[in-house]
């Protein structure tokens, strides 16, 4: 190397340019928290930032004192409807006739619900809060089914000895879990159980919680003591089957939970 040929440095003038104009081909150029803030502001965006003068408050919006702020607003009570206000299921094949014809259980009717699968009694009852997007006839047909099966294999449990339900007739997006259980539903979910008859269970989803007739502020507990008749002192509760499909380390907790767990029940 001589002096007449010193060594060449990167323009980095050129290098945040090309990696504005990365950001600008895929479509990002905002980043977002509470008020969206522009990346890519022009110059002339820039310069005239911070020069608008407050607007003068007149006598009628001077700032309000806490005293003067309105209170929030309470939420309208939810209506609470008895669905067995007729009969209530006495079978775990009344139930199924019931999920699958009974008028307001979802926002559509009874057409294409889904019906649960599995024996009374069984060793292990499996809950999530709703069916997969897809399914149509069979409760968890999709990647979250496979999903459980390959738990169940791993933990030596016999499918055919394993009652899988959902809280929810349909797959129902943003479901409001604590207004559906003040609606009612809580107390078809515990009758579902109830007619089940499952030595265990484990349920799949935090929305869960409310419909379960538990206390939102210790849903972190593992154990849970459903009360119906006879109780299930051996409830697990865990995220939802999607939820681990989408982040590999929960999937690793739970399973650690289920070992802990089965080592106590």
């Amino acid at each position: 190397m001589t002096a007449s040929n010193p060594p060449s440095f990167p323009d980095m003038r050129l290098e945040l340019a090309a990696a504005l104009d990365w950001w600008r081909d895929a479509g990002v150029d905002s980043d977002f928290s509470d008020d969206a803030t522009a990346w890519l502001q022009s110059d002339e965006t820039k310069a005239n930032e911070g020069k608008q003068e407050p607007r003068a408050r007149g006598r009628d919006e001077s700032a309000q004192s806490p005293s003067s702020v309105p209170a929030t607003v309470p939420q309208q009570a939810v209506a609470r409807i008895d669905f067995f206000a007729e009969t209530a299921p006495a079978t775990l094949a009344e139930f199924h006739e019931f999920w699958m014809s009974a008028p307001g259980l979802d926002a559509i009717g009874p057409r294409d619900r889904i019906v649960p699968r599995g024996v009374e009694g069984a060793d292990l009852m499996v809950l999530v809060l709703e069916p997969e997007p897809a399914d149509r006839g069979t409760l968890l047909s999709g990647p979250q089914g496979k999903l459980l099966d390959s738990f169940l294999r791993a933990c030596r449990t016999d499918p055919a000895n394993v009652y899988v339900a959902s809280a929810l007739t349909r797959h129902t997006p943003m479901a409001d879990t604590q207004a559906l259980a003040q609606s009612g539903l809580d107390t078809v979910l515990l009758r579902h159980i109830e007619l089940a008859q499952p030595k265990r269970l484990i349920g799949f989803g935090a929305g869960l919680v409310p419909l379960l007739g538990l206390d939102v502020s210790h849903k972190d507990k593992p154990s849970r003591n459903i009360n119906h008749t006879p109780p299930i002192e051996d409830a697990l509760l865990s995220e939802g089957l999607d939820t681990l499909l989408d982040m590999p380390r929960l999937k690793a907790r739970f399973w650690r939970r289920w070992i802990e767990w089965s080592a106590l029940h």
